[in-house]
């Protein structure tokens, strides 16, 4: 999994969440910065509301935490949605000298982004994407 400061990374990025069952996010900033959450149709759901979606916590007793803004949340997605995320630019995933290597293809030029995790490295790779994207 990758960690909410590589998250953060790529939000600032530009990287857009529609958030699913079976996703997972953080709450930086609200003394929550070490939990991690799903998505589930049985306690944490995205609500559409008049002033844009929350994430609302149901049947939740720890804490007095009704509802978050989506914007207050930073999305941790997992390896194959970062894969899926990369597209047809994605060439491979190989092991190598820092752990893992991920090959891209981008306008006909492979680039390589290595990481201690598959993860790591599938992020290292949208970001630069989301780079080229947002400079184009």
């Amino acid at each position: 999994m990758i960690g909410v400061q590589l998250a953060q990374q790529l939000k600032e990025a530009g990287l857009n969440w529609k958030p699913a069952l079976g996703d997972r996010f953080a709450i930086p900033d609200h003394d929550l910065d070490d939990e991690m959450f799903v998505l589930s149709n049985m306690t944490i759901e995205v609500h559409a509301m008049p002033e844009g979606p929350v994430i609302g916590f149901n049947g939740t007793t720890e804490w007095a935490l009704d509802d978050v803004g989506m914007d207050e949340t930073v999305w941790l997605p997992r390896e194959d949605q970062l894969r899926e995320l990369l597209g047809g630019t994605f060439r491979e995933l190989r092991r190598g000298r820092a752990g893992y290597e991920v090959a891209i293809d981008l306008l006909g030029e492979e680039r390589v982004f290595a990481a201690e995790t598959a993860e790591a490295a599938y992020a290292g790779a949208l970001l630069h994407l989301l780079a080229a994207a947002g400079a184009a």
